[in-house]
Parts: C-alpha cells; sequence; structure tokens
C-alpha cells in the first residue's frame, strides 16, 4: 500500500493571492508531494492549504512552506474575522493510507524540531501529537491570540514545545498537530423542514440535545448540581451534525462532520440517518461529500453495501466504489467523480508518469516488444501471477453466485477478497519491476570524477540492484501465495471452471519460475554474498513448494475434466 499522510497548513494571508502563490509554489517544489486544494477567504484573511504525499516529503513541503511565510507574512499587521497567532497559524498531520497515527505523531513532532531548527520559529504540539493533556486543545494552546503571545511566553506552564521559546513579533507560533481525518458529509432529505433535519441530526450526533423536563423539546432544561445543563448524546460518536435547508437545491440536509472513520465510517453514518430519518417521518434520498475521502473508506462502504445483499466482496476496486456511490446516492446532486474525490485517485491523476498497469492489454504487449529493455521478464512474470490469482478469483466469484449454493456466498466471498488482495498485489509489482530496473540505470548514470563520488556511485549501484532482486523476489512470494486461493477452488470451486483453475496453477508455478530467473541474473552483481546467498536458497524453496503445488492442483483438474 502506498503510505500517505495529508497537510492541512493554514497560513495568515487570504487578500493577496500573490504572497499565498508562492507559499503553495514552495511547498509543491518538493518531488512526491501533491498539492489538492488552495482555500483562500478575505473575511477570515486566511488561506487553508491541502497536500498530500509520503511523509517525509510532505513534512519537507512544510518547512518550506514556513520558511516562505515567515519571509512574505507580517503578523504585527495582520486582521481577520479567524483566531490566529502564527504566519503559518496550524498545521495538522493526517494519515490517509497505510500510516499509523503513532507514526503521523512521529512525523508531526519531527515537524515541529525542524521548524525550530531550521526555520527559526518556536510552537504547541496539540491533538494527538500534543506532549501534555492540557495542549490537545487547539483554542486553549491559542488562547489570547497573536496579541497574547508576549505575555504567555512568559508564563513557566506554555514554554513552548519546539523553537527558541522567544517572541517572533513578524512570525508568531505555529500549532502543529497529527489528527484523525475529518470529512464533511451532508445527508438529503425529501423534506424542506430545517426543524426536522435538526431533530435527526440531535439524534444521531455525539453530542446529542439537551434533556428536558418532559422529554420534548419545548420542555424546560435539566439542570445539574452546578447548574449546567444535561445533554443526552445520540446515536453516534466521533459525529458532530446540524440541519439545515439548502436553497441551491430545494431541499433540507444533515450537515455532519465525522472526524474519526475508524469509529463511524460514512456509510454507518448514512443508515443511520436513513433509520432516525424513517422514525420521524422522513426519507433519505442520497448524501453528498463535501472536500476529499480516503480509498479505503469508500472500499469499506462498497463492502458494507454488499455483504447487505450477500454477494461475494472479492471484486474489483471500481465495483466496490460504484456500489458505494449508488448505495449512498452520491451523485443525487452532482456528479461524483471518483478520480477528483478520492485522495489517492486524486495523487495518481497529478502524477504524469506512464504506468503499465493502466495500459491496454495491446499497449503493453507492444511496450514490452519495443526495443527499450523495460519492462521485461520480471513484469511479465508479475503479471503472469496477477492473472493467475485474478483466475482463481474469477472462480471463486463465481462459486458464489451459483444457484443452489446461496448459504455458501460468505465461504467463497473470502476465497475471492484472498485473490483480490494477491492479486493487486501482484499489478503494483509489474511497475514496481520496471522502477528497479531504472534506479540501476539512473544510479550507473552518477558521476564518477572523484574517489568521493566513485563510492558514492559504488554503493548505490549495489543498493539499487539488491533492489532489483527484492522486487521478483516479492512476485516469487506472491505467486506462490495464490496456489492457497488456487487450490481450495480446485477442491470446491464451481466444476465448470474446472479449467480456468488449471491454467492458474500452470500461470502462478510460470510466475515463480520466471521472477526467479530475475533474481540470479542480478544476484551475480551483488558484492554482499551472503545476502545474496540466503536469497537464492529462499528462492529455490519458494520454486520447488511452487512446482509441487502446480503438480498437486493439475492432478485435481485431469480427474475432474
Amino acid at each position: 500500500m502506498q503510505r500517505l499522510i495529508e497537510c492541512v497548513p493554514n497560513f495568515s494571508e487570504g487578500r493577496d493571492l500573490a504572497i499565498i502563490k508562492q507559499i503553495t509554489d514552495a511547498a509543491q517544489s518538493v518531488d512526491g508531494v501533491t498539492l489538492l486544494d488552495v482555500d483562500p477567504g478575505a473575511a477570515t484573511n486566511r488561506t487553508v492549504v491541502t497536500l498530500v504525499g509520503p511523509p517525509e516529503p510532505v513534512v519537507e513541503a512544510a518547512i518550506r512552506a514556513a520558511h516562505k511565510a515567515k519571509e512574505l507574512i507580517d503578523m504585527s499587521k495582520h486582521h481577520g474575522e479567524h483566531p490566529r497567532f502564527g504566519a503559518m497559524d496550524v498545521c495538522p498531520l493526517v494519515p490517509v493510507a497505510g500510516v499509523t497515527m503513532e507514526e503521523t505523531v512521529a512525523y508531526a513532532h519531527q515537524l515541529g524540531e525542524r521548524l525550530g531548527r531550521e526555520v527559526g520559529v518556536s510552537g504547541y504540539f496539540y491533538e494527538h501529537a500534543a506532549n501534555t493533556p492540557e495542549r490537545r486543545n487547539l483554542a486553549v494552546c491559542r488562547a489570547g491570540e497573536y496579541e497574547a503571545i508576549p505575555a504567555r511566553l512568559k508564563m513557566p506552564e506554555w514554554k513552548t514545545d519546539f523553537g527558541p521559546g522567544t517572541f517572533d513579533a513578524g512570525y508568531g507560533l505555529t500549532a502543529v498537530s497529527a489528527r484523525d481525518f475529518l470529512v464533511a458529509y451532508n445527508i438529503n432529505l425529501n423534506t424542506t423542514s430545517t426543524r426536522r433535519a435538526n431533530a435527526i441530526a440531535y439524534d444521531i450526533r455525539e453530542k446529542g440535545r439537551v434533556k428536558t423536563d418532559n422529554g420534548q423539546p419545548w420542555g424546560k432544561p435539566v439542570l445539574d448540581d452546578k447548574g449546567q445543563r444535561v445533554w443526552s448524546p445520540g446515536s453516534l460518536k466521533c459525529v458532530k451534525g446540524i440541519g439545515w435547508f439548502i436553497e441551491e437545491y430545494g431541499v433540507a440536509q444533515i450537515s455532519m462532520n465525522l472526524t474519526n472513520l475508524s469509529v463511524t465510517p460514512v456509510h454507518v453514518a448514512f443508515d443511520e440517518c436513513c433509520t432516525k430519518a424513517q422514525a420521524r417521518g422522513v426519507r433519505v434520498t442520497g448524501s453528498e461529500l463535501v472536500g476529499l475521502i480516503p480509498l479505503e473508506a469508500m472500499l469499506d462502504a462498497g463492502r458494507y453495501f454488499l455483504r447487505k445483499q450477500q454477494r461475494s466482496l472479492g471484486v474489483a476496486d471500481s465495483e466496490l466504489i460504484k456500489i458505494a456511490i449508488k448505495s449512498m446516492g452520491l451523485d443525487e446532486l452532482k456528479p461524483f467523480d471518483p478520480e477528483e474525490k478520492i485522495i489517492e485517485y486524486a495523487v495518481a491523476r497529478k502524477d504524469k508518469r506512464k504506468r503499465l498497469i493502466d495500459m491496454t492489454v495491446q499497449g503493453f504487449v507492444h511496450e514490452t516488444a519495443s526495443e527499450s529493455p523495460a519492462p521485461g521478464g520480471g513484469s511479465i512474470a508479475a503479471c503472469m501471477g496477477s492473472m493467475a490469482a485474478a483466475l482463481a478469483t474469477m472462480v471463486a466469484n463465481l462459486s458464489a453466485h451459483k444457484r443452489g449454493w446461496d448459504d455458501r456466498w460468505e465461504e467463497f466471498s473470502r476465497w475471492a477478497e484472498k485473490g483480490k488482495v494477491l492479486h493487486d498485489d501482484l499489478q503494483r509489482l509489474i511497475d514496481e519491476d520496471t522502477d528497479a530496473f531504472n534506479k540501476i540505470m539512473e544510479a550507473f548514470g552518477l558521476p564518477k570524477s572523484n574517489d568521493q563520488e566513485k563510492a558514492a556511485r559504488k554503493d548505490a549501484i549495489q543498493e539499487a540492484t539488491k533492489g532489483a532482486i527484492e522486487v521478483p523476489f516479492r512476485v516469487m512470494e506472491k505467486s506462490l501465495d495464490c496456489f492457497e486461493v488456487i487450490r481450495a477452488m480446485a477442491d470446491i470451486g464451481l466444476q465448470a471452471s474446472i479449467s480456468d483453475v488449471g491454467v492458474a496453477a500452470l500461470a502462478a508455478r510460470s510466475a515463480v519460475m520466471s521472477a526467479f530467473l530475475n533474481v540470479k541474473i542480478n544476484a551475480k552483481d551483488v558484492e554482499d554474498k551472503a545476502w545474496t546467498e540466503d536469497m537464492l536458497n529462499r528462492g529455490n524453496d519458494i520454486q520447488n513448494k511452487a512446482n509441487a503445488a502446480e503438480q498437486e492442483v493439475l492432478a485435481i483438474v485431469e480427474a475432474k475434466l
């Protein structure tokens, strides 16, 4: 899985577009970082920027943006409606894919340390990155805003978490955090009543509604022993919500912020709104996603609705996304384009590199046949392995939908899901093999005019060559793993597809053997002989297991033909 984090720095400038552009240009000058959105506000005099990419480049992009903000923004002259205390006022990091919250906290701390050391600015860590419970709340960290900084820095309890800790009149302070991904999500209703929409919002949001003595909105609020209002919580955790009427669409909506998708994902929020709306005589007609959403959240929604239909979950991502869109009516008010609304797809859309897996079959064949040395045998081995996994997945999906086998759909769905993971992994390795070859070529192209450069070039070549071994070795491992699904389908899968199972076995074994040839040809160029001997021994073991598994499956296939 690609490792991605989102960075959402807020800058205290929303009126001078030239300044904003210089800041965003600095941020996106880092390779691997994609600028997804720039949202300036004149009244707030603040711009919210959304960047995404692998963690290390994103941290570097935030550093460059802070450098430029310090150069161009003067906080002593700043005025706006939004609370603020620094040029780069806040800089939250958000895990998107392949990165845990714990890792994101570590990157936030790294960012703060670098802001202090390289940019010379000070600040606080908040939310998940906070070092003390008192600093988790941003509002507490930013209390009194810019004007209160000189006095606060003199208080021992408000010593900064990073940086020199002195007052910088031009820059102010920065608050850095790691936080959960926030999704702005609206539910469309078949009513124009804001009151009804609000009632449903209060039913579901975590905060709920004020408790009254008669249980009705017009009742007298119940107070605790401190004279504070008592609240009756709603049914969903990590959800904020209100009801409103949207003039543009002529309908009322429940407007929600889902602050932790691992606690309440979009599909759970949607179904809960359907249930609560129906209880109040209102019907949900669709929904609207504001901003972007991680791919896994959409895939989880697709699986959820397929499971309710008792259909196999081992289908293509595009099918899962289509089911999610249609089930939640995400395209009711306007078209829903996954390439624009899903973070990983939006990043890939801006990546100009030509990927082999995006080609047609004919294009891939012609590219392979060209005079270029890549793609070569390694990519073809990965392709064969992915086809083997795809065939086994197909048999599992067909078996899941066989008439008369309805009570076994989950059994076959689990096998199909295993196969899907394998063919997705092997597809990625098609391009990774070519990338590994290109890294060797880049290493050979490094300068070698002096001893230091020669040593660096030699190290780079050795490292790249090891990478060119590790990729086909992973193809071997994944292709061998395919036999678990292939063997299961040979034993219990649809009889009419038994020949497809045999082809899958042949392709998986061929993928293992083909990838091993690529391991061997590169192994001779690695100077670390102990490392290569270990890889070759393990490779021989995988090849022997693949040959045995193929023969075992083919014996079952021949017996059933």
